[in-house]
């Protein structure tokens, strides 16, 4: 009998067989001086190692471990853990060992390789063709030469990026687990996963969690780690004297606020260890940041109109495909545009994705995902291929939007193949295993399809042959379903999403009556709602001034001028301080908007009062930088402000304005205009619409 076994799964058994009944996962994971979590895995382990003697792994009254089963089968088992080559790691902790060892070193006979993995040539060879094909995705290249060795090519952020993308793949519970037990002073290891020293991991977390902290741009928590990760693996590389190229780094223009956190973070490890961060590990490390951080929930979300533009244009077609509105959730709204801009950054950078609960998702979503990838596809089209990853990010939030709703959908496929039987069976086998989305599956004769079935019954036809006779669109497949067929497949599924959702839709569970504090505090919520509404729209209306400069200055002379008859009508105070706030913020991005005549300057700032529209039309157009990083000629400039402290619904008629602006080419005549009339009137029309589709305004 051919069975594999670690030293932990053998210490385990042995614990239990000699104190039947007395010791609970809790107490072994105690007396290994490991995770109650770690040893629960392993008992499933132990339990498939103890079926191969007919034996059985149950608890008592107490929960105590008992192994059942004959004396002689007992007695048979311990003569194997006498006898067993323990193997003493997993195997993603194998290939995790190689993976390190080719990073570390870069050239690597094959016989040296083999002999510190304790694995075979043969094993060795499978394990690097795998590696290989998964390094590639990182634009690493693994070489094999006869008589040569194993050698990794490719620039060092892409090795240190390979580095966190495998933890964070394979082992990305463990760490969390890991960083966990060091906070509470529980961790008794002194290297962790074959790599990081705890003491150091531990400097790390608690300098990131410091950090980071309670601070506006908050970290996703998904990004949290992986931040860690990075830091963690700087440090690693730059004491085994492994540099970044210059070449590896992006504009510092882009990075600007990450580049000064980094610094910062960077400046308290160098005090604490022996250790120097160069500027271009530095730059690495900002612009990780940049593609992981989320702006906090009162970050106000136009920073990009056109972005936000797009994300409104998702949202409709989601809704259009699924058939629930949901172009009036501005939580749905702002939490994506939040997502997004990270997201589109770590695309464009070409930084890897990970999500490790991509699987989850589409599991539960399957119909919510393929909507959001279409809407996805059709926004942005200037990007090739949109990691899966990055799309079930995006259905969380939907998901979130949808919630106390579950998908409430049966896609119904029929296949069809000459006799009903034989391969179609085996056919409907693979469509269950490969295409989740379809949960329903009949299979049907050409003869009964003829003689008996209303083909409108189904979602979609599947067939192993032609069928010249049947007018209804179907798809033709291989019985053993090809890869190509797979895609084929999900592509149809993915274009008739809309059709397929008709008639069906979410589940809405009936929530439980309130009791009245509920509806009182229910009332005050909705009260104190329409109040932040009502002050917004009113302070936008009164507030907005339009301004025709006969004078040509420049962008800082206009703003100063705008500010000044703004303090002299006492919205705001320290002119100066919100200019600098106004400075601040075009450092961090174009405020062109772009194929337009348009600039929206807009900041936040803690001397600012009340919400402030207004616009200036210039005697001559002015260069600015566009908010795609092209020059866009402004003739219109347009002012926006706010408060340092905003409500939800204060931000909502904020981006109401500003996505407002380019909605449609109507809407972006206007406010290009210069006619104070016509951009009044629309303002007061953006108004009303919003407030009849937000409290069932009729008149």
């Amino acid at each position: 009998m051919t069975m594999h076994i670690t030293s932990r799964e053998k210490a385990i058994i042995e614990l239990i067989i000699k104190t039947s009944g007395k010791h609970t996962a809790l107490s072994i994971a105690s007396s290994l001086h490991v995770s109650a979590r770690t040893i629960q895995r392993d008992l499933k382990s132990v339990e498939k190692i103890l079926q191969h003697f007919d034996l059985r792994l149950t608890r008592n009254k107490n929960q105590g471990l008992v192994i059942e089963g004959k004396d002689e089968q007992i007695f048979r088992l311990i003569q194997h853990l006498a006898r067993s080559e323990l193997i003493d790691e997993p195997l993603q902790e194998r290939k995790l060992r190689l993976l390190l060892a080719v990073l570390e070193e870069d050239l690597y006979k094959t016989q040296v390789l083999s002999s510190h993995l304790g694995i075979s040539t043969a094993t060795l060879a499978t394990y690097l063709d795998e590696l290989a094909e998964w390094l590639s995705h990182f634009q690493l290249e693994l070489t094999r030469k006869r008589g040569v060795g194993v050698e990794l090519n490719g620039a060092e952020s892409n090795r240190r990026r390979a580095i966190v993308h495998f933890f964070l793949q394979y082992f990305h519970e463990e760490l969390i687990e890991k960083l966990f037990l060091l906070e509470q002073g529980r961790l008794s290891e002194e290297k962790v996963l074959h790599y990081f020293n705890a003491r150091l991991l531990w400097e790390v977390n608690s300098l990131v969690n410091a950090t980071f902290q309670g601070a506006p741009g908050r970290l996703a928590d998904s990004g949290y780690l992986e931040i860690v990760l990075h830091i963690y693996i700087t440090l690693q590389r730059i004491d085994e004297d492994f540099f970044i190229e210059e070449d590896t780094c992006i504009a510092e223009n882009e990075v600007v606020a990450e580049f000064e956190v980094m610094q910062t973070i960077a400046s308290e490890l160098e005090q604490k260890i022996d250790v120097e961060f160069s500027e271009y590990d530095l730059f690495y490390l900002a612009l990780i940041l940049k593609g992981t951080k989320l702006r906090g929930a009162e970050g106000v979300p136009y920073d990009s109109i056109v972005l936000a533009q797009m994300i409104k244009n998702m949202i409709q077609s989601v809704s259009e495909q699924i058939h629930v509105d949901l172009t009036q959730d501005f939580s749905l709204f702002q939490g994506l545009l939040a997502h997004t801009g990270p997201s589109l950054f770590r695309i464009k950078q070409k930084m890897e994705s990970f999500n490790p609960l991509k699987e989850e998702i589409m599991g539960k979503y399957p119909v919510l995902f393929m909507a959001v990838k279409n809407s996805v596809e059709k926004e942005f089209k200037d990007i090739e291929d949109f990691p899966d990853d990055e799309i079930a990010f995006m259905v969380l939030h939907f998901g979130s939007a949808l919630v106390m709703r579950e998908e409430n959908m049966a896609i119904k496929a029929l296949v069809i193949c000459p006799t009903g039987i034989g391969t179609s069976k085996m056919l409907a086998s693979r469509i269950k295993k490969e295409i989740s989305e379809i949960s329903l599956i009949d299979i049907k004769s050409i003869k009964e399809i003829t003689e008996q079935v209303d083909l409108d019954e189904y979602d979609m036809i599947l067939s192993t042959v032609r069928l010249p006779f049947v007018k209804t669109e179907y798809v033709l497949v291989n019985p053993l379903l090809t890869e190509d067929n797979i895609k084929t497949i999900k592509t149809f599924l993915q274009n008739h999403i809309e059709s397929i959702t008709k008639g069906q839709g979410y589940l809405k569970t009936v929530p439980s009556e309130p009791n009245s504090t509920e509806q009182n505090l229910g009332l005050v919520e909705m009260l104190r709602e329409l109040k932040d509404v009502q002050e917004s729209i009113e302070a936008i209306v009164k507030n907005f001034r339009f301004y025709r400069m006969e004078i040509w200055g420049s962008q800082e002379d206009i703003l100063e001028a705008m500010l000044a008859k703004a303090e002299a009508e006492h919205l705001l105070t320290e002119p100066k301080d919100v200019l600098h706030s106004l400075k601040e913020r075009s450092k961090k991005g174009g405020l062109g908007i772009p194929q337009t005549n348009i600039a929206l300057f807009h900041a936040r700032n803690e001397h600012v009062h009340q919400l402030v529209f207004q616009i200036a039309h210039l005697p001559n157009p002015c260069l600015v930088k566009g908010m795609d990083g092209n020059d866009v000629w402004m003739k219109n400039l347009l002012l926006m402000l706010a408060p340092a402290e905003l409500s939800q619904r204060e931000q909502e008629i904020l981006s109401l304005i500003s996505t407002s602006i380019i909605e449609t080419d109507e809407a972006l005549l206007i406010f290009s205009s210069a006619n104070e009339e016509l951009i009044n009137k629309r303002l007061e029309s953006i108004f009303v619409k919003y407030l009849e589709s937000n409290f069932k305004i009729y008149r």
